[in-house]
């Protein structure tokens, strides 16, 4: 989901996901909850649905905690 949204130029809906992916829109919404209580994505509610991206600071985030359980291969 958050390569998704990492590639996205806009906003992506809920209903993306669960046409997408093999999971039910309760499904597919209790991980979206939880990468936006991480901080990790926005969301805006239009209307029925809810669209997400990723927030602003995600991926340097993302990035240092990669970084931290990959670390970076020394070259001879």
């Amino acid at each position: 989901m958050l390569a998704t949204m990492a590639r996205a130029e806009n906003e992506v809906c809920v209903c993306d996901f669960t046409s997408a992916l093999p999971l039910e829109q309760p499904t597919v919404s209790h991980h979206l909850r939880i990468l936006r209580e991480a901080g990790l994505v926005t969301c805006e509610r239009r209307g029925t649905w809810v669209y997400y991206r990723i927030a602003a600071d995600a991926r340097a985030r993302l990035d240092v905690g990669l970084g931290s359980l990959i670390p970076e291969r020394i070259l001879a």
